[in-house]
């Protein structure tokens, strides 16, 4: 369920609203069903307006649907008017995300940054877990128990969050010692970043001949994942992958990954994944240049690498068939500076100039003139 309301964002209600149901699909839902409102302003009380509200409650005779997905973060108190409404559970897309996370984590790291996340977003939420206590206020037995269970869960959760806290501090010191250790070998460190989605794992994987997991899926990746890459002249990288990014990332998920993200402020340069063949891929790049600016990163050395150039056409529309006819794609970059890199990471299509344009940036190497955008 999305709402286009005028608001200045990157990308349009539409796109937005097929990139939630990718999401939804990520975290195993089956979507029986889509609508967009267009309103000056979205509803105090249930985000979208009245009308709209009695045309998805009534299309639940049809769809079934058990689940309503919401593509811009509820206010507690619309998140319980809606499902007392509708009748059914209702989330949104802050809470979908988490979801995805949750499911993805696997180190302990990643699971403790996405539980400290998911507590902080529902600790606001608590009362409308309790509300139907408040329903019966005055009757006897009901206003003190409910009362007291509401302060428990709260100071149960607080205690919780402190505890993570804590724990992921000292994540936080045992990724600085590691880095500290990286600077004295003197060893550059290259950053991989991207929308979720756009190929890091991948080209990772390429850049460095190993086996990494790589999936055609959202968030693939919440762990960051470090591997050695040589280039022409003997030298030699790390290339760290992290977490990919998107459009209205919940704000608990940045301070909670902080400890990982914390990896790209001490990279020696950037290196920015865009999925070429996504229509969106202007705003998946500023979305990308959004977050990197609110963490203080975005003034660091990067070069641009327009992935996934496998599924381009060239210029006279043929499907692009070979590493030679990235020559006839006409495709402009994002980034504004110029100079991106087109590569398929799939079929290791424009690695060597890649690899040969890190080591210009990294260590002086010349660099040759075909290849960039």
């Amino acid at each position: 369920m999305g709402l286009d309301y005028g608001a200045a964002v990157r990308m349009p209600a539409e796109e937005s609203l097929r990139e939630l149901g990718r999401l939804a699909r990520t975290a195993g839902a089956w979507v029986v069903g889509e609508t967009l409102q267009r309103r000056p302003r979205p509803d105090p009380s249930t985000y979208i307006g009245s009308g709209k509200l009695e045309e998805v409650r009534a299309a639940r005779a049809d769809l079934d649907y058990t689940l309503v997905i919401f593509d811009e973060q509820l206010s507690p108190s619309q998140q319980l008017h809606l499902e007392s409404a509708l009748q059914v559970k209702v989330i949104d897309r802050s809470a979908l995300i988490l979801d995805i996370f949750a499911s993805r984590a696997r180190t302990r790291e990643a699971t403790l940054q996405v539980e400290l996340a998911q507590h902080e977003y529902l600790l606001p939420r608590l009362r409308g877990q309790w509300q139907h206590l408040e329903r019966l206020e005055g009757a006897i037995g009901s206003r003190g128990p409910g009362e007291t269970q509401l302060e428990t869960d709260r100071r149960l959760i607080g205690t919780r969050i402190t505890r993570l806290k804590g724990q992921i501090e000292q994540v936080r010191k045992q990724r600085a010692l590691h880095r500290r250790r990286r600077e004295r070998d003197g060893v550059p460190v290259v950053a991989l970043v991207g929308y979720t989605n756009a190929g890091k794992s991948s080209l990772l994987h390429t850049l460095a001949n190993t086996e990494v997991f790589a999936a055609d899926a959202l968030f693939a990746t919440l762990d960051p994942l470090t591997r050695r890459v040589g280039v022409p002249g003997g030298e030699m990288f790390l290339v760290t992958d992290t977490v990919g990014f998107i459009q209205k990332l919940p704000t608990q998920l940045i301070s909670a990954f902080r400890a990982t993200l914390e990896e790209l402020q001490s990279a020696d340069l950037l290196l920015h994944v865009v999925d070429a063949t996504s229509p969106a891929m202007g705003a998946q790049w500023a979305t990308v240049m959004e977050t990197l600016a609110a963490l203080g990163v975005a003034d660091k050395p990067m070069v641009t690498v327009l992935n996934k150039a496998d599924g381009l056409l060239r210029a006279d529309g043929a499907p692009v068939e070979v590493e030679r006819d990235l020559s006839g794609v006409d495709l402009a970059s994002p980034a504004p500076e110029g100079g991106a890199i087109l590569v398929s990471a799939l079929k290791a299509w424009g690695i060597d100039a890649l690899r040969r344009r890190l080591a210009f940036e990294l260590y002086g190497t010349a660099l040759p003139m075909h290849g960039a955008r």
